[in-house]
């Protein structure tokens, strides 16, 4: 069982409150970002979600070794690509436990993902009910996170269909070569 929570109105300032330590540690480290974006479904006022805070660490090519330097400087750990190109992904230390933190390269199919389905479900309320409906289901059943992901593959796939994704950058997305949870490093 994955435990899928209704919206918390504490999900914003949590972000601002990770936001406003990354944006210090980039700017004392003299990185220059593009955005730092809150991701992932406690984004989306009313969706349902997993209680962990999605940030995108928006950042040039050029920059993706300096920006990951500075997160590993605060206690992060690298964990790689993850199987999704031009994406960084990294196991957060106790103090800023419950976030997933990630380094990108601005304009990636990645980041336009996260993007897209953030801001369509937020425009959505519909498709937003939908989604959380299908989350909740996939939360109760699912014996892993990697099968929850997948319980909800198909509607991750509609709402990116419906935000305007192409085939082929949606194909991208559901082909990537995620590790299964339990193979990720410790």
């Amino acid at each position: 069982m994955i435990t899928v929570v209704e919206y918390d109105p504490g999900w914003p300032q949590r972000f601002e409150f990770l936001r406003d330590v990354y944006a210090a540690a980039m700017g004392d480290a003299g990185v220059p970002v593009v955005a730092i974006e809150h991701v992932g479904s406690t984004s989306v006022p009313g969706l349902a979600a997993k209680p962990i805070i999605d940030c995108d660490i928006v950042v040039e090519e050029t920059l993706v070794e300096p920006a990951s330097s500075v997160l590993v400087s605060l206690g992060f750990v690298p964990l790689g690509e993850l199987g999704i190109p031009q994406r960084w992904a990294f196991r957060e230390p106790a103090r800023l436990a419950g976030t997933n933190t990630y380094v990108i390269v601005n304009g990636c199919l990645s980041l336009r993902n996260h993007l897209r389905l953030r801001d369509l479900l937020r425009a959505d309320a519909a498709l937003r009910d939908e989604y959380a409906a299908v989350k909740r289901l996939a939360g109760a059943s699912a014996a892993s996170i990697d099968e929850y992901g997948q319980l909800k593959g198909p509607m991750v796939q509609k709402v990116l269909a419906a935000a305007g994704l192409t085939e082929a950058e949606r194909a991208a997305i559901a082909s990537a070569n995620v590790p299964a949870h339990d193979e990720l490093p410790r």
